[in-house]
């Protein structure tokens, strides 16, 4: 028992510290200067599709009720018969003669991950330098481009990408998802974005210069992984190139998961993550301060509680920080009350993404392998 104490003691500790970083690193975001007024590059905006997600209508109309001037929209689906593919004609219809637009039918992926298949296939298709790729549950502002545009006014900036407010359906497993990225996924990407720069993307929503795609051979090289999104951030960081934290915050709507569906998904994310960045994965355990506070209440049989009341303190404060002044949650105030329960299943999930590299991808069963590519078993 002595030696949980003192385990659980240090970790716990790192874990306040860090709930800390976060609050640093919110405001260390909230006070980035913005770039001076450009020109208005044109832009091509990606939309790969897959079935009608919930609110799909609305998603696609946000990409197209832009307020900028000369952009296009290429939409991508892999059978004609498929869902999104009457939504999106409906939508292209409504914005015909002001939007251009057209729909792609790429046929079915032959690799695990078809959502990268789509996207090699769109860049091709696209007309412009500037790439901007959007997942089908996304939904922005109209003043998204006009600030990817203003970003990308620095030549060194290759590749933009955007933090999101996620948004949960109607089940409680979404909405508690939702509030854990809104809390602690967000607050890593922030720590990491103070302490190292922006090594990395978030695949909800980024932009490139194609350039920049070409320099690491592109999807050909990019669609091998699961977290395609990630890579592409690493290896355009790596090649010299800036990777920025755009200032326009995007809205992920995640959807009514039932239960199973929503741990298989955190468990394909967890498992990915581990590959992707194994030291990173490592060090989520101090992302948990809820876990660690009620190990050490047992571990001292209660005797630790100020610290545990200082953790939940300190877990809120982060959490505040990142939800309600980073990405401005609505719904943050009535549902924090979801928080430790959160962290519960978060810090489970977390354990689970040690336990075997098989994931369930598109109804294919893979397996990540250790650099984070996917091979069909």
């Amino acid at each position: 028992m002595v030696i949980i104490t003192a385990i659980a003691s240090v970790l716990l500790a790192g874990s306040l510290v860090y709930c800390l970083l976060v609050i640093l690193a919110a405001r260390h975001y909230l006070a980035a200067t913005q770039p001076p007024a450009g020109g208005l590059p044109a832009f091509s905006v990606l939309k790969p599709l897959c079935g009608r997600d919930e609110g799909l209508e609305d998603n696609l109309r946000s990409f197209f009720d832009q307020d900028y001037p000369d952009f296009e929209v290429v939409l991508a689906v892999h059978d004609e018969d498929d869902p999104a593919t009457a939504v999106a004609g409906q939508v292209m219809s409504e914005y015909a003669g002001k939007v251009s637009s057209r729909l792609i039918v790429t046929g079915d992926s032959p690799i695990p991950n078809a959502k990268a298949y789509s996207l090699n296939r769109l860049v091709r298709e696209a007309r412009h330098e500037l790439l901007v790729m959007g997942d089908s549950d996304i939904r922005v502002r109209p003043d998204l481009l006009a600030r990817l545009a203003r970003e990308f006014g620095d030549p060194g900036v290759g590749l933009i990408t955007c933090p999101y407010r996620a948004v949960g359906g109607h089940t409680l497993w979404s909405r508690l998802e939702a509030l854990g990225m809104n809390t602690e996924l967000l607050g890593g990407v922030l720590v990491a974005r103070l302490l190292e720069g922006m090594k990395f993307a978030l695949g909800c929503t980024l932009a490139v210069r194609r350039t920049v795609l070409e320099e690491m051979d592109g999807f050909a090289y990019l669609q091998e992984f699961l977290a395609e999104d990630f890579v592409i951030g690493r290896t355009a960081a790596s090649l010299g190139h800036e990777v920025v934290l755009s200032s326009s915050i995007i809205e992920h709507h995640i959807g009514s998961q039932d239960m199973s569906s929503n741990l298989s998904h955190r468990l394909r994310w967890a498992r990915s993550t581990r590959r992707s960045r194994p030291v990173g994965y490592w060090g989520q355990i101090f992302t948990y301060p809820l876990p660690l506070a009620l190990l050490l209440l047992w571990a001292t049989h209660g005797a630790a509680w100020p610290v545990a009341v200082l953790a939940l303190a300190l877990r809120a404060g982060a959490a505040v920080a990142t939800s309600v002044f980073v990405v401005r949650d609505p719904l943050f105030r009535k549902q924090c009350w979801l928080l430790p329960l959160q962290d519960m299943l978060g810090f489970v999930v977390w354990l689970g993404g040690f336990l075997g590299d098989t994931v369930v991808w598109r109804d294919r069963k893979c397996t990540v392998l250790r650099d984070g590519r996917l091979q069909v078993n």
